[in-house]
């Protein structure tokens, strides 16, 4: 799925690798016996939750079992209510999770009231698959004037947005369509790989713009500057620029709730084994990845890793039993004995990552900053904020410094303090 090449500066360059052009159909991972369903807001007693154990819910049914909160989940499974506890995230992320014991009956009540406004996006599409953007939309103090419909995967090996734009065009268009009506942004553009130009006129969008296959040409901010010719400055968004990204997945599934009147359940995901075969599957929210996994029949050793995302991006998961949400768009195998081990061996000055980074910042310099937990230092002397996550760094990295882990981790802690010193004093 991936092609690499070498440079003119010696640096490895990745190319994302295209699906047939009919690609085969996404396995359709049988229904759990439990589904585990995430709201994002942090679970402190029972007294705050509406919802108990035993309650009844059906596919489909909007659940919002917080009191005076609008936080709310899409049922993607028929059953009953069994447990109802905290579920700790990454980066001191933490969610309420609401198991289900899935019912062999499984009917979709029908979505009422299904308007073309932002209301009724906001109603029932929040956390659909995919993860529209809609909190981008609306907000007075950072106008947004053009969506981008984002066809392309920002890391290699993934698929997921590739196979709904060769599968899901006609939703696409729908989604479109209904954006247009409810978000009166002036202008829609779909970005696709550079090789599936032709064919994409009838969407209904107003701009289609080619993205390159070189890696990571799909990351936003780079998209931006290469289609748009619109740079982004460090520390500042796409958003802050006027410009929203959504998926293809979620805008299809946009589409087809206002075709079907019931809102989508099933997340795409790109399975990648320990031979770096690929496959998409089509598996129900809240899906524990042990469940896909046993479904596509790969089984796991010691010290075997999981990786939620793509080999330059995803994250190490530490148990099977985490779930598929609306943003997973990959679950990665690696077998131990290609697992690359770090070190804190000292950056040898070879100068690869420098030569790598699509951004031309002195990662170099940057990482002595960010091992020593300098990172305000790190953020204004070398551009720690212009970095576009690619993870192209640590891939080139000949001292096996796991460079790209200590920008996430710098990047968290930095938003971690403004928050706080932005955050209104409670007295």
């Amino acid at each position: 799925m991936m092609k690499q090449l070498q440079g003119k500066s010696g640096a490895s360059v990745f190319q994302y690798a295209l699906l047939p052009q009919a690609p085969l159909p996404a396995v359709t991972i049988a229904d759990p016996g439990k589904a585990t369903l995430l709201i994002d807001q942090t679970y402190e007693k029972k007294s705050q939750v509406d919802l108990t154990e035993g309650d009844a819910v059906q596919t489909g049914q909007k659940l919002a079992p917080f009191k005076d909160s609008e936080a709310y989940v899409i049922s993607s499974v028929t059953g009953k209510v069994s447990a109802i506890y905290p579920y700790p995230g990454d980066f001191g992320k933490n969610f309420t999770a609401f198991d289900i014991e899935v019912a062999a009956d499984d009917v979709a009540p029908a979505v009422e009231d299904l308007e073309p406004t932002m209301a009724s996006l906001r109603t029932y599409l929040v956390d659909a698959p995919g993860k529209p953007a809609l909190d981008l939309l609306g907000d007075p103090t950072r106008p947004i004037h053009t969506i981008v419909v984002s066809g392309v995967d920002t890391d290699l090996l993934v698929a997921s947005n590739q196979y709904v734009v060769r599968t899901e065009i006609d939703a696409i268009a729908k989604g479109i369509e209904i954006l247009k009506a409810a978000s009166g942004v002036e202008t829609i553009a779909i970005a696709v790989p550079r090789d599936l130009i032709a064919g994409f006129g009838h969407t209904g969008a107003d701009e289609l713009k080619a993205v390159s296959l070189d890696y990571p040409s799909g990351q936003p901010k780079l998209i931006l500057y290469h289609a748009f010719g619109i740079e982004v400055p460090a520390g500042k968004t796409c958003a802050d620029m006027g410009y929203a990204f959504f998926s293809a997945e979620s805008v299809a599934n946009i589409g087809k709730t206002y075709e079907t009147g019931q809102v989508p359940v099933e997340k795409m995901v790109t399975l990648i084994d320990k031979q770096g075969q690929v496959k998409v599957v089509a598996a129900r929210l809240g899906t524990p990845v042990a469940a896909i996994l046993g479904a596509a029949g790969i089984q796991t050793g010691d010290r075997d890793r999981l990786i939620l995302g793509g080999p330059m991006t995803g994250t190490a998961l530490y148990d099977a039993k985490q779930v598929v949400r609306a943003d997973t768009d990959a679950i990665m195998v690696q077998d131990a004995a290609d697992v690359t081990l770090v070190s804190d061996y000292s950056c040898i000055n070879c100068g690869e990552c420098v030569r790598s980074c699509p951004t031309r910042i002195q990662v170099n310099m940057l990482v002595r900053f960010l091992e020593a937990g300098q990172y305000e230092d790190g953020a204004e002397l070398y551009d720690l904020h212009s970095c576009v996550d690619c993870g192209l760094c640590s891939y080139v990295c000949v001292a096996r410094i796991p460079i790209y882990q200590y920008i996430r981790l710098a990047k968290y802690e930095l938003a971690r303090v403004n928050a706080v010193a932005e955050a209104p004093d409670e007295q």
